[in-house]
């Protein structure tokens, strides 16, 4: 099978069918890691069975997480059912091992030493994972329309699930949000001057509204400070800040404030959560404002509530007050 010419094929199809570019990116990377594991040399010699072995090499010998590997099932099943327009059913691969992992969470005074150690705008990135529970994608994206300052929310469009919802926009992010809102202007009028006005745009909405990919509003908020590439499309333009440079700063930003914990950007939506469970909000308010689909994935966070002395005396120090 030539591969390169194969996976361009599956890479059509996923944009045909409108798959967002990281969820493009992630199949494709499981579709080349099936094909290069069981030395299919030709689409026809793909089977069913291959999707078995290659599930259980994973669990068995690679130790992912159950996560990883239904990210991989997707993939394949995606594979299946648009590509090579086979059924895929029966699968009985190894699975791999669940484990409940409690997450890591911050305390407030934690979260803002680190916001002290972060340079604009990273630390405005980490003030809407903590204040407003966002994604890392899901802050990068949002556009100068999704601000909305006299009903105090964001809006996030196209969240995981491919969801929309509104969340809190906090007081405390708002003037460095209007700084990033004046500096994409700022971007928007060099780039219309040398003729790369145009932003990525969703893809029903780019052929609905062509004129919108040149309006103001469309900016993302994080606009990077060069154009590059756009990977759909071919053509330069501007996008958001690339999220590797977040995480450098962050990985900078917990060691010079001397925080023992391995703290990632998700580390500050699983805080957001559980602040607002120990603050008497409502379980199901904080599952809107998460996104999550099912209460179960939220109700974690009381497992984050009811951990170590937050619930327990301990022994030692019972028999000391003794």
């Amino acid at each position: 099978m030539r591969r390169s010419k194969f996976i361009e094929e599956v890479r059509s199809v996923m944009r045909l069918r409108q798959l967002a570019l990281a969820t493009e990116k992630n199949y494709i990377y499981w579709i080349r890691s099936f094909i290069r594991h069981q030395g299919y040399r030709d689409a026809g010699q793909i089977h069913p069975h291959g999707v078995d072995q290659f599930l259980s090499h994973l669990a068995t010998h690679k130790e992912v997480s159950p996560n990883t590997q239904n990210q991989a099932l997707c993939a394949l099943a995606f594979l299946f059912q648009h590509v090579l327009k086979r059924e895929l059913k029966g699968i009985n691969a190894v699975r791999a091992r669940q484990q409940q992992r409690i997450p890591v969470v911050l305390t407030m005074r934690e979260a803002q030493t680190i916001l002290n150690h972060l340079s604009f705008p990273f630390c405005t990135m980490i003030k809407l994972a903590w204040g407003a529970g966002l994604r890392k994608a899901e802050f990068l994206n949002l556009r100068i329309k999704d601000v909305d300052f006299d009903n105090h929310c964001l809006t996030i469009r196209q969240g995981k699930g491919g969801k929309d919802r509104v969340t809190v926009l906090p007081n405390g992010a708002v003037e460095e949000i209007l700084q990033l809102i004046e500096l994409a202007e700022t971007f928007y009028q060099d780039d219309i001057k040398q003729g790369f006005g145009e932003v990525s745009m969703p893809y029903a909405l780019a052929k609905k509204f062509p004129n919108e990919a040149n309006a103001l509003h469309w900016r993302y908020l994080f606009s990077a400070s060069k154009r590059g590439i756009d990977p759909i499309s071919g053509r330069e333009k501007r996008h958001h800040i690339h999220p590797s440079g977040l995480e450098k700063k962050l990985r900078q930003a917990v060691r010079n404030s001397g925080i023992r914990k391995k703290v990632t950007v998700h580390t500050f939506r699983h805080t957001f959560a559980t602040q607002l469970l120990q603050n008497g909000y409502d379980i199901r308010t904080v599952q809107e404002l998460l996104g999550h689909t099912d209460l179960k994935t939220t109700q974690i966070y009381t497992h984050v509530l009811q951990r170590g002395g937050n619930a327990v005396i301990s022994p030692l120090d019972a028999a000391t007050l003794n």
